[in-house]
C-alpha cells in the first residue's frame, strides 16, 4: 500500500494553508533530527506520507510556493566543526514509493518520456546507510563528502579514510576523475555488538544501524570510526572524465574493477513485471543480508537516457525506489522509560510483553518523543501495534483503542531528569535535561569541552575521558584544572611523561577565550557561530550575564528561542555553577574579541581555499573569526572574499564568475601583519 497521508480534500481552504505551515515546520524538524543528529522523531514512512500531503495541499494552494519547502529540497545541511563542499554535482534523494502500482506509474511516465522506448532497468537493494561521495583524482581519494542538502555536504575525508572497505588508490587504470557515489553502513552484526555493550553499562540503545553510523561519521576522532567497523557499497556517480561506461550495469562492473565495492544482487532487464517479481521474491532475503536493507531501487540503466529524463528540483526521474511493508505485530505495553541520551536529549523507550518479529523476540521499541505519543494516543497497559523494517529495534505504530478496558494510564515527559533529578524542559518535540553536569551525559560533555574545535586539549581522547570518570576524578568541566601529574600516573597507559603532557594541554586552554569557552559548556542552541557573536558583543562572561533576554535576541542570527535557551541557562543554578567553577579554576572568561566588531574583517563572508604555506586550515579560520570574519566552506553571492592559495581550484573558478574579490597568500600576510 502506499503511505498513508492524512490529506482530506473536504478541508477549508484556511485550514489547508495552516496545515502547510505545520507540516513544513514539522519535516524541517524531521530532517534535522534524521540529517543533523541521527536521532529521527519518526519513521520513514510516516515522513513520506506527510510529505505526500504537504505534495496535495502545495499542489492546491500554488499561492503558497516556497522553494524552500521540505518537498523541494533535501533534507541535511552542513555540521558544525565540518567543512562544507558544494557537490560538483548536485547528490539528490530517490522518491519513494511503497506500492507496485506506483512503479508502474513511474515505469509509464518514463516510457513517455522516452517517446515509447523501453529502457532497460536495473534494480538492486537500497542500503540503509549514510550517503557519501567519494572523488578520485589520477586514482587518489582526495575527498569524501556527505550528501547534505544535496547541493552542499560535509568534509569527512578523514573519517572516510578510516573505513577498510574505501580504497585511499584505486587499482589498475584509473580514470583522471571519477566521483563515486555510495552509502556507508555498519553491518548488523556490529550494531548489535554496540547496543549489547551499552545496554550492560547501562546506556541507552542505538535505534538503528543508520544512526549509529550517521553518529560515528559525524565524530571528529577517526579513531573511533576505525573502531566501528564500518562498510561501504557503490551505487552512483558525480562527475567523471575517462570511465568507460554507457550505463549503470557497466559502471558497477568497472568500479568494481577498480578496487570499489559494490553491490552483488544488481539484476538487469526491459520488462517491469519481471522486476517487480525480483522485488517480490527478494523480500524473503533480507534478513539473511547482515545488513540494513529497506528497498530496491529501480533505475533506467543507460547515462544517455538518464540524463534525457532529468530531474526535479529534489529527485531524478530516472529512478525510484520501492520500500517494503514493515512487519508488524500485536503485544502490552506495560511501561514507558526516559534514557538520557546524547546532549541531555529523553528519549521514550517502550518496554513490552515479549512479541517475535522478524525472526527476533523483542521487548522494547521506540516511541520517537511526546508528541508522537500524544499523537497516537499510546497508553500504559494499551495493545499495541509494533512493527519492524528497517529499524532493527521496532516502533509503536498504533494503540488498538477498541481493546482498552479503562485501566490505561495516559503518558506524560518526566518532571525532572530519571538520572539526576535536574530540570527539564521542551524543545520542538523533544525534551531535554537542562543540567550539563548529568552523569548521563558528563562523559560526552566533557569530551565535547576538550575537543579541537572547543578547548583543544590535546590528548583528552574519549578513553582518557572514559578513565578520569570512572576513577572519580573529573565530575565537572572545572575538575580538569584541578588533575595533577601523580593523579594521572595510577591510570592505564599513563606514565610520568604522558600524565605531564596532558596536564600542560589542559593548563595551556585555560586562556582559550569567552568564545571557545561558551560553544565548549555545551549550552542547547549555542553552537561554535552563536558563541562567536556572544564573544563580539560582551567583553566576558558576567556582561553576557547582565544581558537581558530581548539584549539575546536582538543579536545577530539569534532569535527567540535561542535567546530564551541561552537566559535560562545564564540564570539557573547549574548556569551559574558552571561558569563560577571554571573561574574559580582559573579559566578566562574574558573575550578579548570586542574589539573585532570594529575591524576591517566584522562581518564579512571568507572562504579559504587551495594550500597555504604560512598558516594551517583550521589556526587561520580561528584567527580570522577572532577578527570578527565569518569562514565558510563554499563561494557564493553573498561571499565577501576567497583567499587562494597553491593549487586553488573549482571555488576560485566559482570566485571569479561570480566577481568576488580574491587575494593571494602574499596579500592577506601584509594585511595580517601591517
Amino acid at each position: 500500500m502506499v503511505a498513508a497521508a492524512v490529506y482530506d480534500p473536504d478541508m477549508p481552504a484556511s485550514s489547508e494553508v495552516e496545515r502547510i505551515k505545520a507540516l513544513r515546520t514539522l519535516l524541517r524538524q524531521a530532517n534535522e533530527a534524521y540529517y543533523q543528529h541521527a536521532d529521527p522523531i519518526m519513521s520513514d514512512r510516516d515522513f513520506d506520507g506527510r510529505l505526500e500531503e504537504l505534495e496535495h495541499l502545495e499542489a492546491r494552494h500554488p499561492e503558497c510556493w516556497d522553494p524552500d519547502s521540505p518537498t523541494r529540497t533535501v533534507g541535511g545541511r552542513a555540521i558544525e566543526g565540518f567543512e562544507s563542499v558544494e557537490h560538483t554535482v548536485p547528490m539528490q534523494s530517490i522518491d519513494n514509493t511503497y506500492s507496485a502500482e506506483d512503479v508502474l506509474d513511474w515505469h509509464g511516465r518514463v516510457v513517455r518520456m522516452l517517446g515509447g522506448v523501453q529502457p532497460d532497468l536495473t534494480c538492486d537493494p537500497k542500503i540503509d546507510g549514510v550517503a557519501v561521495s567519494l572523488r578520485y583524482e589520477r586514482g587518489k581519494l582526495v575527498r569524501a563528502v556527505t550528501r547534505g542538502d544535496g547541493r552542499i555536504g560535509d568534509d569527512i575525508t578523514a573519517q572516510a579514510k578510516r573505513i577498510r572497505d574505501i580504497p585511499v588508490r584505486l587499482a589498475g587504470a584509473a580514470p583522471a576523475l571519477l566521483e563515486v557515489r555510495g552509502e556507508i553502513y555498519m553491518p548488523n552484526a556490529v550494531f548489535e555488538a554496540v547496543n549489547a555493550q551499552r545496554e550492560a553499562s547501562g546506556e541507552p540503545l542505538f535505534a538503528n544501524a543508520r544512526n549509529l553510523t550517521a553518529g560515528t561519521l559525524k565524530s571528529l576522532d577517526t579513531g573511533i570510526v576505525a573502531t566501528r567497523q564500518l562498510s561501504f557499497s557503490a551505487h552512483g556517480r558525480g562527475a567523471a572524465d575517462g570511465l568507460n561506461a554507457e550505463g549503470y550495469a557497466a559502471m558497477q562492473v568497472a568500479i568494481k574493477e577498480l578496487g570499489i565495492p559494490t553491490g552483488n544482487r544488481l539484476l538487469t532487464g526491459s520488462d517491469i513485471n519481471a522486476v517487480l517479481r525480483i522485488i517480490e521474491s527478494f523480500a524473503g532475503e533480507i534478513g539473511d543480508l547482515g545488513y540494513g536493507v529497506d528497498g530496491m531501487v529501480i533505475r533506467v540503466d543507460r547515462f544517455d537516457l538518464q540524463a534525457e529524463l532529468g530531474s526535479t528540483s529534489k529527485a531524478p526521474r530516472w529512478c525510484i525506489a520501492f520500500k517494503y511493508p514493515a512487519e508488524q505485530g500485536r503485544t502490552t505495553l506495560e511501561r514507558v522509560d526516559w534514557q538520557v541520551g546524547r546532549n541531555g536529549t529523553l528519549t521514550p523507550r517502550a518496554t513490552m510483553a515479549p512479541i517475535r518479529l522478524a525472526g527476533t523476540t523483542v521487548t522494547h521499541a521506540t516511541l520517537h518523543n511526546i508528541e508522537e505519543i500524544h499523537r497516537k494516543d499510546i497508553r500504559v497497559g494499551d495493545q499495541i501495534v509494533v512493527e519492524k523494517a528497517g529499524e532493527i529495534i521496532p516502533q509503536v505504530v498504533a494503540a488498538v483503542a477498541e481493546a482498552r478496558t479503562g485501566d490505561e494510564a495516559l503518558i506524560e515527559p518526566p518532571s525532572a531528569c530519571p538520572s539526576c533529578g535536574g530540570p527539564v524542559g521542551p524543545e520542538g518535540p523533544r525534551w531535554f535535561c537542562l543540567n550539563p553536569e548529568c552523569p548521563a551525559q558528563v562523559r560526552e560533555r566533557i569530551a565535547w569541552f576538550a575537543g579541537r574545535g572547543q578547548m583543544d586539549i590535546d590528548g583528552l581522547g574519549e578513553k582518557v575521558v572514559d578513565q578520569l570518570v570512572e576513577a572519580g576524578l573529573v565530575s565537572h568541566f572545572a575538575d580538569l584544572y584541578r588533575l595533577r601529574v601523580e593523579d594521572l600516573e595510577p591510570l592505564e597507559r599513563f606514565g610520568a611523561q604522558s600524565a605531564a603532557n596532558l596536564i600542560a594541554a589542559i593548563d595551556a586552554s585555560r586562556d582559550r577565550g569567552m568564545a571557545r569557552l561558551v560553544a565548549a559548556v555545551g549550552i542547547r542552541q549555542v553552537g561554535r557561530a552563536a558563541a562567536r557573536v556572544l564573544a563580539a558583543h560582551f567583553d566576558d562572561v558576567d556582561a553576557m550575564i547582565a544581558a537581558s533576554e530581548a539584549d539575546l535576541a536582538d543579536l545577530p542570527d539569534f532569535g527567540d528561542i535561542t535567546a530564551g535557551i541561552l537566559y535560562g541557562f545564564l540564570h539557573s543554578t547549574v548556569g551559574a555553577d558552571v561558569f563560577g567553577r571554571l573561574a574559580e579554576a582559573g579559566v578566562d572568561l574574558s573575550s578579548g574579541e570586542r574589539q573585532a566588531a570594529d575591524s576591517m574583517w566584522a562581518g564579512r563572508k571568507v572562504v579559504l581555499t587551495g594550500t597555504l604555506r604560512q598558516f594551517g586550515r583550521r589556526e587561520l579560520t580561528e584567527r580570522l573569526e577572532r577578527l570578527g570574519a565569518t569562514v565558510s566552506g563554499s563561494v557564493s553571492a553573498r561571499t565577501d572574499l576567497v583567499i587562494a592559495g597553491e593549487k586553488a581550484g573549482s571555488k576560485l573558478a566559482k570566485a571569479a564568475s561570480l566577481g568576488v574579490e580574491v587575494w593571494d597568500e602574499q596579500r592577506l600576510v601584509e594585511v595580517l601583519t601591517g
